[in-house]
């Protein structure tokens, strides 16, 4: 491969990893972290990053915004597909019923996964729909703040 598209990469990736770190998420990079949180009670946000470009670039904004709510995940955490595979893996593990997909979110209650948020759900759609997406998830199944 080329190093500047090696160097340009890390650059994307690093960006988009700070970016949800900015907006509150926890980054998850074994599988032994994972199995620690998603095995908590209460309810977790995972968010399944990804350097895709239009679609990463709706579902980043879109985690960050959809946090002005009442109604809100007890933890963010976020994976990072392509990346930090193992845990990524470890993570969709939990997600029965889903095809791997990235970007994606899904929530998780007591262990469960009890809805996602889909990369078709996601690319091709405005971030205001995304988050009203992700809303309509905290208001079903999430606690008041």
């Amino acid at each position: 491969m080329d190093l500047n598209f090696d160097l340009y990469m890390n650059d994307v990736v690093e960006q988009a990893r700070n970016e949800i770190e900015e907006a509150g998420y926890e980054q998850l990079t074994t599988p032994e972290e994972v199995d620690k949180v998603l095995q908590q009670d209460g309810t977790t946000l995972v968010m399944v990053n990804s350097v895709c470009g239009c679609a990463g670039g709706i579902a980043r904004p879109a985690a960050q915004h959809a946090l002005h709510f009442d109604k809100l995940p007890d933890r963010l955490v976020s994976v990072f597909a392509g990346q930090d595979k193992e845990a990524t893996q470890r993570a969709r593990d939990y997600f029965e019923g889903y095809p791997p997909s990235s970007p994606s979110f899904a929530l998780v209650k007591d262990g469960e996964t009890k809805a996602m948020l889909e990369r078709h759900q996601i690319e091709g759609h405005d971030i205001m729909d995304v988050i009203t997406q992700l809303q309509n998830l905290f208001d079903e199944y999430c606690e008041e703040r």
